[in-house]
């Protein structure tokens, strides 16, 4: 049986959890590579990942590299001597770096692929509707998120469920199965799975502006899923306007509400603690709002402080 001595690679909370459970796990870590610090905020105060904090925390071994093909970085990276590395929500390696340490690199990808390769898996999970998803762990290779599979582990996606209560779900599944991939390979167990490529494959494609706005046409169901996809981060925005203004807001809770109407699609419809908003096959109730400036808050509390007309739209 071979001693694992592991680089761990990644930035945000998600990796976090991941690299706890492997120091649980009484793993060594040699060494941890996280996104350089940036600015962040109003303020563009520089912000540490949520990875280096722990890191730091854990006195751990750190280097944050701009340039993955840097020289004096490769040098660093050899020093430290592992036979393994892990990646968890990192960044695309070049082969230089994944094909260092001698039993690979495996990173672990939050859906079940080959399905939602790429930046948002946990989020178009929802956003598409899926009633499954899970993680795999997969040896690196040149492309993204498309080597031989290791491990495959599956959960149901409930009904309401928002893509930040997935996110913690999935991050403790994808603990369990880093430490039963890492306990393969130390074995020297591992038998991988060559990922197969078709038409029908979904893709995770990043999110922007575009893709998180609210289509008020679309069916209840749709727009309730992207809703909860997006929650809490970085959230379905779409306009409100009434009475000459117009208003960029973040909805973070809703429920689908199917019922036969008249009223014309994105029909603000108000009562002292309701805002529903009419849609094709029904309405979208809205449970929990941002308007600008102001902060996150449920439905009634924003209704204390500002009143909407009959003309009042979203769209």
């Amino acid at each position: 049986m071979e001693k694992l001595r592991i680089v761990f690679m990644g930035t945000p909370e998600f990796a976090v959890g991941i690299l706890d459970t492997i120091l649980q796990n009484k793993y060594e870590v040699v060494g941890v590579i996280t996104a350089a610090d940036k600015p962040a905020g109003r303020g563009q105060k520089i912000k540490y990942s949520a990875v280096k904090e722990y890191a730091l925390d854990n006195n751990l071994s750190l280097l944050q590299p701009t340039n993955l093909k840097d020289e004096s970085f490769l040098t660093e990276l050899k020093a430290l001597n592992a036979n393994l590395q892990i990646v968890v929500a990192f960044r695309m390696l070049p082969k230089v770096v994944w094909e260092m340490p001698s039993l690979g690199t495996f990173n672990l990808h939050a859906s079940l692929l080959p399905n939602y390769r790429g930046a948002a898996p946990i989020n178009w999970a929802i956003i598409n509707g899926e009633n499954k998803t899970g993680v795999t762990t997969f040896f690196i290779d040149d492309k993204i998120d498309t080597g031989a599979m290791i491990l495959k582990a599956e959960t149901p996606i409930a009904q309401n469920e928002s893509a930040g209560e997935l996110h913690d779900r999935l991050m403790l599944l994808g603990s369990e199965t880093v430490i039963n991939t890492l306990a393969l390979i130390e074995k020297g167990n591992v038998v991988t799975t060559v990922q197969q490529d078709d038409s029908e494959i979904k893709t995770a494609y990043k999110l922007n502006k575009e893709n998180c706005k609210i289509d008020w046409t679309k069916p209840a169901a749709e727009i309730h899923n992207l809703i909860r996809g997006l929650s809490p981060y970085p959230a379905a925005w779409c306009y409100i306007s009434d009475k000459g203004e117009e208003w960029n807001v973040k909805i973070y809770e809703a429920i689908p509400i199917l019922e036969l109407h008249a009223l014309p699609i994105g029909q603000l419809l108000c009562s002292k603690k309701e805002m529903k908003i009419a849609v094709a096959n029904g309405f979208i109730q809205i449970e929990s709002i941002q308007f600008p400036g102001k902060k996150k808050m449920k439905t009634a509390e924003l209704l204390n402080g500002i009143q909407f007309s009959g003309e009042a739209k979203a769209h």
